[in-house]
This record gives structure tokens, C-alpha cells and sequence, in this order.
């Protein structure tokens, strides 16, 4: 064994250099043992910290050269610490650029796609876990695709990778580029949980009625008013949870349906993904 071997071993699986030569050792220095070896570890690891806490992690935003379609990913860890690595976050940029490649449409489908050196994405997760000693987990996987003249995907990641959005406009080219960005930014930080009211499910809506209606029985309204008063107070739920009907946060004099159709009249917001740590 030559610390040409363990540079090998270190440059094909990312473990550190005690690692490899701990795996390389007790695989008398045959390398794909040494590699079956620290994947067995990062197998034993996993299993021993699947209850643990991942709260921690980065979230990645990515879009296709042509903006057509768009990918978000959480990668999960346990520590601040290992979330501000530079090779963790280039870990979760290659999930990303492997679901852009491939859109799968759940994450255990990208999960069982091929990462390298003859290894899925999430088996590649398990040897990470080996070699960075915390639970690892892709904890969500999204997409937005849309079809060449429908429009275009932005994405944008916010505060250091803790949150990310990516959003599709109905209008393509450059001059748009810009607006969906703002959105994007809008979204992150005002948290919307639709495009507007027909995008809100219907046991969303009973519950704020119910909350709405105990608000009023609680300031002495009369029973037979409480759902109608509650009902009423479903517009400004509307205006506070739903993207169009927000106010934009750049000139709150106006909202962010009106923001865009200032730009141009038909422009707006047809889908919208966005996931934070946590």
C-alpha cells in the first residue's frame, strides 16, 4: 500500500485520508474491497443514525440552459457545520444536475439513478454517510417542466442555500428574466402557499373559517353571524397566503399580479415550487 493508493481511494469515494487507509489495510490493499469496505461503513453508519435529526443541509435551485425546466433539492444533514462545506455543497449541485438531466418523477426514482463509478445517487448518499459521519438524506425533490414556447423556469436560492424557489413564467426571452427572479424572491421571503384562492384545497379554507369563526365568537359576536364574519375574513387570507393576490415587496401599492401585467399585460405566474431547511 503506497499513499498513491490512498489518494486513489480518497479521490474516488471522498473519504479522508485515514479512512482510506484504515479500509485499504484491513482489505490488504485491494482497492475495490477497500471501496465495498467504507460503502459497508457509510450501510452500518446509516442505519445506526436514521432516527437522528437532518435539519440542517443546502437546498439547490437549478434551472436547464433553455429555462424550459427546473429542479429543487434538499439535501439534509445534521450539523451547520458539514452544510457549509464546499464538497457537500457540490454533492448536492450533482444530485441537482442529475435530476435536471433526468426529471424522475419521485425522489426514490432519483434516488436509483447512477451517480459514478458504477454507483446509484442513493448509494452514493449511504458512502457519503460514511465518510462524513452524520445522517445524509435528498428530504425533497421537485420540478417544474414546461414545453419550448409555454414560457420559463428561474430559480433562486436564498440566504446561503436555506431556502430555495424555482418559478415559471408564461412568457419567455430575456426581458423576463429579471421579473421571474423578483417573484422567485417574493416567494422566499413571503412564503405564499398558492398561485391564488383556486389553488388553496378546500380543508385549508374550512380550517381558516373554523379559526375565523372562534375569533369572532371570542369578541362576543352573535353564533348566527360567525361564518359569514369569517367568510368575510377570507379575503385577506387570500391577500396574505396567495402569490398574485400578494402585495409585492418591492412596491407593496401594488400587488404581484399587477407588477407583472405592469411589464406586460399578459404576463404571470403559472407554477411555483419552494422548500426551506427544516
Amino acid at each position: 500500500m503506497t499513499a498513491a493508493d490512498i489518494k486513489k481511494l480518497r479521490d474516488h469515494t471522498g473519504a479522508g485520508m485515514m479512512d482510506c487507509k484504515k479500509a485499504l489495510v484491513e482489505s490488504g490493499g485491494d482497492f475495490d474491497k477497500a471501496v465495498d469496505y467504507l460503502r459497508k461503513k457509510g450501510q452500518k453508519l446509516s442505519a445506526k443514525r436514521a432516527d437522528r435529526d437532518a435539519k440542517e443541509g443546502v437546498v439547490i435551485a437549478a434551472t436547464s440552459k433553455n429555462r424550459n425546466n427546473g429542479v429543487l433539492i434538499r439535501l439534509s444533514c445534521e450539523t451547520d457545520f458539514v452544510a457549509k462545506n464546499e464538497d457537500f455543497v457540490n454533492f448536492a449541485k450533482k444530485i441537482a444536475d442529475i435530476a435536471l438531466k433526468n426529471l424522475p418523477e419521485t425522489t426514490e426514482e432519483l434516488l436509483a439513478l447512477p451517480f459514478e463509478n458504477g454507483l446509484t445517487v442513493g448509494e452514493k448518499v449511504t458512502e457519503q454517510v460514511g465518510v462524513i459521519g452524520e445522517k445524509l438524506e435528498v428530504s425533497h425533490y421537485s420540478k417544474i417542466v414546461t414545453n419550448a414556447g409555454d414560457g420559463q423556469v428561474l430559480p433562486y436560492i436564498h440566504m446561503g442555500y436555506k431556502a430555495g424557489v424555482i418559478v415559471a413564467l408564461n412568457q419567455e426571452g430575456p426581458d423576463f428574466i429579471e421579473p421571474g427572479k423578483n417573484v422567485a424572491m417574493q416567494i422566499a421571503a413571503m412564503r405564499p402557499i398558492a398561485l391564488d384562492k383556486d389553488g388553496i384545497d378546500a380543508s385549508t379554507i374550512e380550517k381558516e373559517i373554523e379559526i375565523g369563526m372562534e375569533q369572532a365568537r371570542q369578541d362576543g359576536r352573535p353564533e348566527a353571524m360567525l361564518e359569514k364574519i369569517a367568510r368575510g375574513k377570507l379575503n385577506k387570507f387570500y391577500k396574505d397566503r396567495t402569490l398574485l393576490n400578494q402585495a409585492y415587496v418591492k412596491d407593496n401599492k401594488q400587488s404581484v399580479a399587477s407588477y407583472l401585467k405592469s411589464l406586460h399585460k399578459d404576463l404571470t405566474v403559472t407554477e411555483f415550487k419552494h422548500v426551506e431547511l427544516g
